[in-house]
């Protein structure tokens, strides 16, 4: 029995130091003590407009008449009966922006909006406006992003689609979101996918070990951002594991029931 034992117990010792990690293989901003933050230029962030995304635009003026065909709303209905249905009156559509980054505007027509701020756009619109407008007027133009949301996939704590309310989102907000980053986390190899205004991809690789990961370009988080997080070898080995094991009590049970079946037969 010694024989059998004293392996197995070296195997697991050996299992064990393999999976061990230490306190610095958790810790965020490590070298934050090291870096010269005063000759660091400050960042800002303000979202652009991207295809696909829908806007949602609130025309307001002294004067709420003037202000009402520049508000595409939500129309009500009547049922065959004569009885109104109300369909959200009051309530503003949103503004899908096409592939080329265009919206359909009311009274304006086509206006190319992507690749523009929610401010940029805002003054654009009020612009083209402005001449339909009485002089003494000044329209106060509202733009939100309805659809801004990033994806987080892998070895994440919580839930996957992460809506941005705001407009910006930093990766430590992200990851703070959806409940940080397990044990099983690679930390200093954190990958962002993006997607510009073009179509054209690009991705960074992340280190939140690293405290400079806060002047990184890709540290604010761009509507339609795929972040994947990578898992490390000690759950790559336990998924594989377990997958093992579920196989062999399947492969064990089906082999039980033959025997099982076998001896019933012989005895009868």
């Amino acid at each position: 029995m010694k024989k059998i034992i004293l392996p197995l117990l070296a195997i697991v010792a050996v299992m064990m130091l393999n999976s061990c990690k230490t306190s610095k293989d958790f810790l965020y901003f490590d070298n934050i003590d090291s870096i010269d933050w005063a000759s660091r230029p400050g960042m800002m962030y303000d979202a652009r407009i991207m295809p696909k995304d829908q806007l949602t635009i609130t025309v307001s003026t002294t004067d709420p008449t003037a202000a009402y065909p520049f508000n595409l709303q939500v129309a009500n209905t009547l049922q065959s009966s004569g009885q109104n249905i109300n369909n959200g009156s009051g309530m503003l559509q949103t503004y899908l922006v096409d592939n080329d980054g265009y919206i359909e505007f009311p009274v304006i027509g086509k206006i190319r909006v992507v690749g523009l701020t929610k401010t940029e756009c805002q003054d654009l619109i009020k612009e083209k406006i402005s001449p339909y407008l009485a002089k003494e007027e000044n329209p106060i133009v509202v733009v939100r992003m309805a659809s801004f949301h990033v994806t987080v996939i892998g070895e994440a704590g919580g839930k996957r689609n992460v809506p941005v309310p705001y407009e910006k989102m930093s990766i430590i907000e992200c990851l703070a979101e959806v409940g940080d980053l397990t044990p099983y986390t690679i930390r200093d190899d954190i990958l962002i996918i993006r997607t510009d205004e073009h179509g054209k991809r690009s991705y960074a690789r992340l280190n939140i070990h690293d405290a400079d990961i806060l002047n990184h370009p890709f540290f604010f988080l761009q509507q339609n951002d795929i972040i994947y997080l990578k898992p490390n070898k000690v759950a790559v080995r336990n998924s594989a594991i377990g997958q093992s094991t579920s196989l062999y009590f399947s492969v064990v049970g089906v082999i039980t029931s033959i025997i099982t079946l076998a001896v019933n037969i012989i005895r009868w």
